[in-house]
């Protein structure tokens, strides 16, 4: 088993604050280990490579040589697909660009920060989970079945792309693939869900206008929750928690702007699994979610 730093990013420890609960519980109860990734930055988000790129990767590759030089870690783990992202983007930069390693490197050298030599790897929470436990290990660890709770399974589009950054999917069997991600699927599958066909899985939630143009991000959550409840799901499970908070703002907003109601539920996959292992509601942070399944999970005995 891999030694974990566990990076939570901004989110997790703001709106995603649920998602940061049922993950650190649900890796104590699947007997994983991690450690919390210190004295870590901002990865960059969405917003620092409008000021400069490399600026944005240099932010990335000082919480990965963090992670290796001062915690003796190979790998780092980040639940949000922004964070996992712009990691993967930063490892993928300085291996096959000698120019920016070299800048990478000055910048941690004038800042005094431990220096970044490409000796870490970065996975999504998804991807560890997979790796370390897999679908066997989930079954083996279920208490409490999903019941055939219908999942829409929502990965966004930071996930999968730019694919050039993810050598490790599409890979063949077991890997992940950029086109058609199954990770997710997988997991809750063994958990006791029921997966349905849900062709927006990786459709952008218009995360990045939700401040510039409400009304864009409004119709592009709409085109993901109609997909979702047009397929038969009764919850849309994420696993990133820009994605998450997206869904479920935009969802009251359709509402409350439009008049347009939809009723499918949004809750974290971490979430639903630490249900499956026996953990309790409040435990996994599901009244913490703003999309309110408490009544839904009750009629479906999963609570």
């Amino acid at each position: 088993m891999a030694k974990v730093a566990y990076y939570p990013g901004c989110a997790l420890e703001g709106s995603g604050g649920p998602y940061d609960k049922s993950t650190r519980v649900l890796v104590k109860e699947l007997g994983l280990e991690m450690e919390n990734l210190e004295d870590y930055n901002c990865c960059g988000a969405m917003e620092v490579k409008n000021i400069h790129p490399m600026l944005q990767t240099y932010m990335s590759a000082r919480n990965l040589a963090i992670a290796s030089k001062l915690q003796g870690c190979d790998t780092v783990m980040a639940p949000c697909n922004g964070c996992y992202r712009n990691l993967k983007q930063t490892e993928y930069e300085c291996a096959t660009s000698e120019e920016t390693m070299k800048t990478v490197q000055e910048l941690a050298n004038k800042s005094g920060d431990p220096v970044y030599e490409g000796e870490v790897r970065s996975l999504h929470a998804l991807e560890w989970f997979m790796e370390e436990v897999g679908t066997d290990g989930i079954k083996s660890k279920v208490k409490k079945s999903l019941n055939g709770l219908k999942i829409a399974n929502y990965y966004g589009c930071m996930y999968t792309r730019p694919r050039q950054i993810f050598p490790e999917k599409d890979q063949g069997p077991g890997s992940e693939s950029s086109y058609a991600p199954h990770f997710m699927d997988d997991l809750l599958s063994a958990a006791g869900a029921v997966s349905v066909d849900f062709p927006l899985k990786t459709a952008c939630c218009g995360g990045a206008h939700t401040l510039s143009d409400s009304d864009t991000s409004t119709q592009l959550v709409l085109n993901i929750l109609q997909a979702a409840e047009d397929a038969g799901a009764e919850v849309i499970a994420t696993e990133c928690p820009t994605c998450h908070s997206g869904l479920e703002m935009h969802q009251v907003r359709a509402e409350i702007e439009f008049g347009i109601k939809s009723n499918v539920k949004v809750i974290y996959f971490t979430q639903l699994l630490g249900l499956a292992m026996g953990l309790s509601a409040r435990k996994v942070g599901i009244p913490d979610n703003v999309s309110d399944s408490m009544d839904l999970l009750a009629a479906k005995g999963i609570i």
